[in-house]
């Protein structure tokens, strides 16, 4: 298998090669026409789509990696007619994958937010962009223009805009302001719970996964498991220590080095960071393994939202993890103790680890911290955290012992290589 694709096996980024964006008549020559049911509840062309997905072994490309067409199949159950959400929020600041598709393909989202519409007959279908994203909101909209008077769905697409937090983009938190409330994860303790907005189930999906359905309306499943050894393809956010950050669709299954080579990483990689701020460290002996979750199991990783950050012996990994500590602790909802006093915490301990200025025993509040966060908080957002910490000791772990021991390397106060925004300010959640 190929680690690299050819302009020609280019999937979701086909007809992007020399970086001008597909408008809706070069969208419709590199990927023809859409068959979408002509009535409600077309039962024979749901049955084709829905057997399709399944064939294509789809998963969801937002981070959970769940089964699309088990997911569709249990919101085809439902006895109201649902609303159907396409997240494009991407608030994770590493990731870059679905503004790339806004801005490149945004109709190949569309296209897949029609057929999601119309598998489960959808009252309403709304895409949600952060509004500190303008470019895909502008991008969308366009798009959107370009096909009015076609005959296409039976229900209008809308862009919505909610506030651009980390935990905002959060299917719970995503559903919440669509409700009118502040978009905050919600506790479910018995999660997948049903999401509900204005009285209607919520259908929440990923904007890469929605092209991919797309994909597969046209060509079959089949044919999208044609790439990647039965896996299909998907984007990669390659970023850090790299001369070339960007977006590179690949097939699953690749090795993780074929990836960040593309990228041109500037020195000796000393670990990677995957899936994003709260993913998993891994060392750079990850980098013959395949960019599958399967592959990178064995290493502690997985592929999450298609985020890789690389590290090289320029930065110190111990200064750079409290850097997303310290970022992630301001986007928290500060809904619960892990996230209100646990982060900032552990954000403190970790700085002075970076600056060598506490003796071992921090080494004891580390693990003392990590403890207490897990498994306490009302979302995922404390977890994902101190996962991402955990792993990050571990890869660097020889640079911790240095700096515990009083002996701060000199690369911890060199520039970071991570996308770290402003953030700060008074958050806003409406």
């Amino acid at each position: 298998m190929s680690d690299v694709l050819a302009a020609g096996e280019l999937r979701l980024l086909a007809g992007t090669e020399q970086g001008r964006p597909l408008d809706f008549a070069g969208h419709l020559a590199i990927h023809g026409e859409l068959s979408l049911p002509t009535k409600r509840k077309d039962d024979q062309w749901r049955s084709a789509m829905l057997g399709a997905i399944e064939a294509s072994g789809l998963t969801g490309r937002g981070g959970a990696a769940f089964p699309t067409a088990i997911k569709l199949k249990g919101a085809m159950g439902w006895k109201k007619r649902p609303i159907v959400a396409i997240n494009l929020m991407e608030g994770e600041p590493a990731a870059q994958k679905d503004s790339v598709l806004a801005a490149f393909a945004p109709h190949l989202v569309l296209d897949g937010a029609e057929v999601l519409g119309a598998i489960l007959d959808a009252a309403e279908v709304v895409i949600a962009v952060a509004r500190d994203n303008p470019g895909a909101i502008d991008s969308l909209n366009r798009a959107i223009l370009e096909r009015s008077g076609t005959k296409r769905s039976r229900v209008d697409l809308k862009i919505v805009s909610p506030p651009g937090r980390y935990v905002a983009g959060e299917e719970s938190g995503l559903a919440a302001w669509l409700d009118g409330a502040d978009a905050r994860p919600t506790f479910r303790p018995d999660r997948p719970a049903i999401l509900k907005v204005g009285g209607r189930r919520a259908y929440v999906e990923n904007a890469e996964t929605t092209a991919d359905v797309a994909l597969i309306a046209r060509h079959g499943g089949q044919w999208f498991a044609g790439a990647g050894g039965g896996l299909g393809t998907a984007l990669a956010s390659v970023s850090g220590a790299v001369f070339e950050s960007g977006v590179f669709e690949v097939p699953l299954g690749t090795t993780l080095g074929s990836i960040v080579a593309r990228a041109k990483p500037r020195g000796r990689i000393t670990g990677l960071l995957l899936g994003g701020y709260g993913g998993t460290f891994v060392g750079p002996d990850a980098l013959d393994a395949p960019w599958s979750n399967d592959g990178l199991r064995p290493y502690g990783g997985a592929v999450g939202a298609g985020v890789i950050v690389v590290f090289d012996d320029s930065s110190c990994g111990i200064a750079e993890i409290a850097r997303i500590t310290q970022w992630m602790s301001h986007e928290s909802a500060g809904q619960c103790g892990p996230c209100a006093f646990g982060l900032p915490a552990l954000a403190t301990d970790l700085m002075l680890a970076a600056n060598a200025s506490s003796s071992g025993r921090l080494e004891n509040r580390l693990t003392g911290l990590l403890a207490a966060i897990d498994g306490r908080g009302a979302c995922a957002h404390p977890d994902g955290v101190a996962r991402m910490v955990r792993s990050g000791l571990r890869v660097f772990a020889a640079d911790l012992a240095g700096h515990l021991g009083g002996r701060r390397c000199a690369a911890s106060s060199s520039p970071t290589v991570l996308e770290l925004p402003k953030n700060d300010e008074v958050l806003e959640w409406r």
